[in-house]
């Protein structure tokens, strides 16, 4: 909605007409009523041009974020207190990690908020919803992983190709954490996303150490190899990437359907 000045002149000259019809008290009571009805009706529909294109574009903002993950909302709110300004035709659907791990079975991938040191590597990856008017265009998307310490681990930049929709973007590359030289250390991590250079998320997710590192207080001398260590990690049902993203997908649509 927008003012539309112009009318201000022609609403004066009627608003004048107007005192002077009540006041001469030629009207009755009825119809002077029904000449304030229509001035107000006139005076509102003057000065307010309503666009029903924007009304569009609002409720559409509106369906699409109720699709959002309570992961998404929580990290879209912990940048907006950090002064991020969204962009209303990039809406943040769900953000989350991925991690790999070596087992009995294989490499497996599964999605987590309590990362393992004993996970070969983790990678993030965001769900957005593009509006048309943002689509067909690169976009330049930066992922960004905070260690317990403020110590950034993980810088990963990556152009891509926005189109109009639901995108599912996975990070190419993974923060390695098995035998990592740099010694992470377990604790309260931050996942930072952008796009073009402005903050559009803030997530947080917990670091926990390794097996190995849990058990050396009480047996120092243990030699047990990575496979017996991590056995706990592996009685989890392992689910793939694309299964994971479509278990996700199947999650939103059915809260949305709520």
């Amino acid at each position: 909605m927008r003012l539309r000045k112009r009318n201000t002149a022609w609403l004066l000259i009627l608003a004048a007409l107007l005192g002077i019809v009540l006041l001469s008290g030629a009207a009755t009571v009825e119809v002077a009523a029904a000449l304030i009805a229509l001035y107000a009706v006139a005076l509102l529909a003057s000065i307010i041009e309503i666009q029903p294109s924007q009304l569009i574009d609002r409720s559409r903002s509106s369906l699409t974020s109720m699709r959002m993950s309570s992961d998404a909302r929580e990290a879209v709110e912990r940048a907006r207190r950090r002064g991020s300004l969204t962009n209303p035709d990039l809406t943040l659907l769900d953000i989350g990690l991925i991690t790999t791990h070596s087992g009995r079975e294989g490499i497996v991938m599964r999605r987590t908020r309590s990362v393992s040191l004993d996970d070969d590597g983790v990678r993030p990856f965001i769900t957005l919803h593009v509006q048309p008017e943002s689509a067909d265009r690169h976009a330049l998307i930066r992922y960004e992983i905070i260690d317990q310490n403020g110590d950034t681990q993980y810088v990963h930049e990556m152009r891509t190709f926005l189109r109009d929709g639901e995108m599912n973007i996975l990070a190419d590359h993974h923060l390695r954490l098995y035998d990592n030289e740099r010694s992470l250390g377990a604790g309260d991590w931050d996942l930072r996303v952008m796009i073009d250079g402005a903050l559009v998320a803030a997530y947080s997710f917990t670091m926990a150490p390794s097996v190995e590192e849990r058990v050396r207080p009480r047996r120092p001398d243990a030699s047990a190899s990575r496979d017996r260590l991590v056995q706990a990690l592996d009685d989890d049902a392992p689910m793939k990437l694309e299964d994971l993203l479509r278990a996700s997908e199947a999650q939103r649509r059915e809260q949305s359907g709520r």
